[in-house]
């Protein structure tokens, strides 16, 4: 049996999360502020462990004289705010692997599956939209704690091909997801075109963003020195290059500034960033601050 991308002990520790947006959507609510509490038009969806500080009108008193254990009500109101999740497939996501690290690929998967569970914990609906040169088929999450193991199957059975083309897949998106909500990008942002402007044209049509950048130390701060051929993964492009202390100073603080630059971008609409290593295992990313979840106290 295949090892699953986040273990049972992580899944719990999630139960206390939820997802967050900054903005308004007229007309729409979030899985997140669904209520608890039965009544008319509100449709039973799943439960969910009782928390110190929940509301005890919400509990299944008839679950609890049989588990002697507390259980929350959970239930569905409907129209929400449609939550996607770009998860970047292309080759350059395979790097990483070297100084023992997951690759960016795996890392990715991991950062998702365990967004997509605190989702569907608070019955948030989630999209997950692979994309590499284009956006490829998607597959919608929702339902309940229950419907995780598809969505656990579908991310791992996913593999990393093709180009980053953010012009593309902007111009795809726009296209295909007209209605406006939350757009959770896990990516490299690395595209020997330009990301910046692509990002902000899917921001400028009202979608929040919630941009994930995920880099290798190789990425950041290449190891060898002298002269070196490098080869871009995706396009095979050859370039030579003489590294010295000072040239991976200057590739270094090049490379902060264009996460910087990706950071701006989602602040100034009113988005979020977050950006890490590899290196950083995915459980302290997750709880650490700023990042797309909140705790529910």
């Amino acid at each position: 049996m295949p090892e699953p991308l986040v273990d049972r002990e992580f899944l719990e520790k999630l139960e206390r999360l939820t997802l967050q947006w900054q903005k308004s959507f007229y007309g729409l609510v979030g899985g997140h502020n669904s209520s608890r509490f039965p009544g008319p038009g509100q449709e039973f969806l799943d439960h969910r462990n009782f928390h110190h500080g929940d509301d005890l009108r919400a509990v299944n008193w008839r679950a609890y004289m049989r588990f002697e254990k507390l259980f929350l009500k959970m239930f569905q109101v409907e129209p929400r705010v449609p939550v996607r999740l770009l998860l970047d497939t292309s080759v350059s996501m395979t790097m990483g692997a070297a100084s023992g690290d997951l690759t960016k690929f795996d890392y990715a998967r991991k950062l998702a599956a365990a967004l997509v569970y605190v989702g569907l914990v608070r019955l948030d609906s989630i999209l997950l939209q692979p994309f590499s040169t284009r956006l490829l088929d998607p597959f919608p999450s929702g339902g309940g704690r229950h419907r995780f193991q598809p969505a656990e199957n579908f991310l791992r059975g996913l593999r990393a091909q093709g180009r980053t083309n953010y012009f593309e897949l902007a111009r795809d998106y726009l296209t295909t997801y007209a209605q406006r909500g939350l757009t959770i990008i896990i990516s490299d942002f690395l595209d020997d075109t330009d990301c910046l402007r692509p990002l902000q044209y899917i921001a400028d049509f009202g979608h929040e963003l919630l941009l994930l950048q995920i880099w290798s130390d190789e990425d950041r701060r290449p190891s060898g020195r002298g002269e070196l051929e490098l080869i871009d993964i995706e396009s095979g492009a050859h370039a030579k290059v003489i590294l010295d202390d000072r040239a991976r100073e200057e590739y270094t603080q090049a490379f902060d500034e264009h996460a910087e630059q990706i950071k701006r971008l989602a602040l100034r609409n009113g988005g979020r960033y977050a950006g890490f290593s590899t290196g950083i295992p995915v459980e302290d990313v997750v709880f650490g601050p700023p990042f797309a979840v909140s705790r529910i106290q």
